[in-house]
């Protein structure tokens, strides 16, 4: 059914759960997972510091899916989470976005909503875990 999970991930909480129930779905089914993470090109951290966190929170995944025998594929890149999801599914040939959602209220206006721009904008089905 699907054979390539993508999981956007920041490292919080919530991703981290979206994580586990990607690498949890793609054992049972044989899948593999891509994990993204976005460098947020909104932030204002040196290009060093982003990177660094970055492949750390992707180490993190590696580490889960070697545990459970999963596949796990990297992405890391500098950008704007919001606009570059669709691009990313595509290009990465994802079947199922896994993503967690935390941002609300004040937070949600301020940055918008990563979660609710990818499921307005891709084409593949998306799974939002809280």
């Amino acid at each position: 059914m699907f054979k390539r999970i993508m999981v956007p991930t920041d490292g919080s909480e919530q991703a981290q759960k979206a994580e586990d129930i990607a690498i949890e779905l793609a054992e049972k089914l044989g899948a593999r997972v891509v994990a993204v993470h976005i460098m947020d090109e909104k932030l204002i951290y040196p290009f060093e510091v982003l990177e660094e966190e970055g492949k750390s929170i992707l180490a993190k995944v590696q580490e889960k899916g070697k545990k459970r025998g999963v596949q796990i594929d990297e992405i890391l890149i500098y950008g704007n989470p919001i606009h570059d999801m669709k691009k990313i599914a595509e290009r990465s040939k994802a079947d199922l976005i896994i993503m967690g959602h935390g941002k609300s209220g004040f937070e949600k206006f301020l940055m918008g909503s990563v979660a609710e721009s990818t499921l307005k904008n891709v084409k593949i089905p998306v799974l939002i875990v809280k």
